[in-house]
């Protein structure tokens, strides 16, 4: 079974002190890691008008097997975040388990009501540059185990309710999960390459004001 990487990156401001997480800048060599504030990675990610011309999900092949072992990408981010082990059986069937689905501080005792979001959906990603990447560079974004923050379980309604918004028109429904949410977006969009429009570049910089000391660390995926 694949090991979904996970690296201390994030420290948010008090309010979520002991939040960690990884990622990486575009703009950064291969392997090489930055920490910056939260802030000033915002203000280095390009800013550019969105485009969707020619845009289908099937564009990015997802949930594949990439190991071999049965489990598929969506199953690994499952296997990886339950707070209570499930039961594995056969072929990846996942049975039992409890996740915490931290868009609304919500524990999910069952895998069937969630989803697997990809924090920049993947239409998201198209209008920012993905739909200049090769067929494999949008499969290995739409299965990114790297990153453990590039996909994250939580409950269905909020990632319908979600669907291809950008954090200019949705938030999560628990106010203190917000800074940890820009900032795994932001991290998200400096490890891949990706720009912002300039509405959702200006959301971003005023919803990091209220969470000040919070700092990043992140490699490039690209």
């Amino acid at each position: 079974m694949r090991t979904r990487v996970r690296s201390t990156v994030l420290t948010l401001a008090a309010s979520i002190a002991g939040l960690t997480a990884t990622v990486a800048p575009a703009s950064a060599a291969p392997a090489e890691t930055v920490t910056t504030t939260l802030q000033a990675a915002i203000h280095a990610l390009p800013v550019a008008a969105e485009d969707r011309t020619g845009y289908e999900r099937t564009k990015f092949k997802h949930w594949v097997d990439e190991d071999a072992d049965g489990c598929n990408t969506r199953h690994e981010v499952l296997l990886a975040e339950a707070v209570e082990p499930p039961t594995v059986s056969g072929r990846c069937t996942i049975t039992g388990g409890v996740w915490h689905s931290y868009y609304d501080d919500t524990d999910v005792p069952n895998a069937r009501g969630l989803d697997i979001d990809h924090m920049v959906p993947l239409a998201e990603a198209w209008d920012s540059g993905a739909s200049g990447w090769s067929a494999q560079e949008r499969q290995n974004y739409a299965n990114d185990l790297e990153d453990a923050r590039s996909l994250v379980a939580v409950s269905a309604g909020e990632n319908r309710s979600k669907a291809d918004q950008d954090p200019r028109e949705w938030l999560p429904t628990d106010p203190g999960a917000r800074c940890r949410y820009i900032a795994e977006w932001t991290v998200v969009k400096s490890r891949w390459g990706l720009s912002t429009d300039p509405g959702e570049a200006a959301a971003l910089t005023t919803l990091a004001d209220d969470c000040r000391d919070a700092r990043i660390t992140y490699t490039p995926a690209r």
